[in-house]
């Protein structure tokens, strides 16, 4: 992959986006330590979980691209330049991630490896939804849309879920462990259905094939 591609997909991400979520996040877990409020292990446990929702709701605009129809016939690939988007944004996740994980006091902080899983399988929700519509929809920038969407799953999720699939557990919960190979297979499967998205939009892949039959048919 040459060093001029992965200039020019850089320029493409919208760092802003991806940007405010890492702040608001940060934001979430620091405030309650600047003033200094005592956490519990509950506490501790949603401000994580609230971090990793805000983030990925700034992912939702990882596959935002203003000039997509005008790029669309370029010889790379749709998959390599999303994949090259993913892969530029995730040391910076990496980071945050450790960030925030250490501005929890320890005796507030939940399981490390659980509470990453649970970030890891909300963002992968969240850059399967924006591949989705990316995939099906002729939307240049789909991004609000999505967030919209990821934002009213992860509010509705805990009241309709039911409680053999509960997601949401506190630490210690007797569940916990099951919770969290609940959260395996959500990771699994939004990095799947991610995979499956990352081709050519449908409907440009028509109006494409229209547009070269009506070339031949002039010609």
């Amino acid at each position: 992959m040459s060093s001029a591609l992965t200039v020019a997909v850089a320029r493409t991400v919208p760092w802003r986006a991806v940007g405010a979520g890492a702040a608001v996040g940060l934001l979430v877990v620091g405030v309650p330590r600047l003033l200094s409020t005592a956490l519990d292990a509950w506490l501790g446990l949603n401000l994580l979980r609230a971090a990793a929702l805000v983030f990925a709701l700034g992912l939702t605009f990882l596959l935002d691209d203003p000039a997509r129809r005008i790029t669309s016939p370029v010889p790379t690939r749709r998959w390599v330049r999303t994949g090259l988007r993913v892969a530029l944004v995730a040391p910076v996740t990496a980071l945050w991630w450790t960030a925030v994980l250490v501005l929890v006091p320890a005796q507030a902080r939940p399981p490390v490896g659980a509470i990453t899983l649970e970030a890891a399988s909300t963002a992968a929700l969240a850059l399967a939804a924006a591949a989705v519509a990316v995939r099906f929809t002729d939307e240049p920038e789909p991004g609000p849309s999505v967030a919209a969407g990821v934002l009213t799953l992860a509010l509705l999720a805990p009241l309709l879920l039911p409680t053999r699939w509960d997601l949401f557990v506190p630490v210690g919960d007797p569940d916990w462990t099951a919770a969290h190979g609940r959260w395996a297979l959500v990771l699994t499967s939004a990095v799947l259905v991610g995979v499956a998205c990352a081709r050519e939009p449908v409907r440009g892949s028509a109006a494409k094939r229209r547009e070269c039959r009506g070339i031949r048919f002039d010609s």
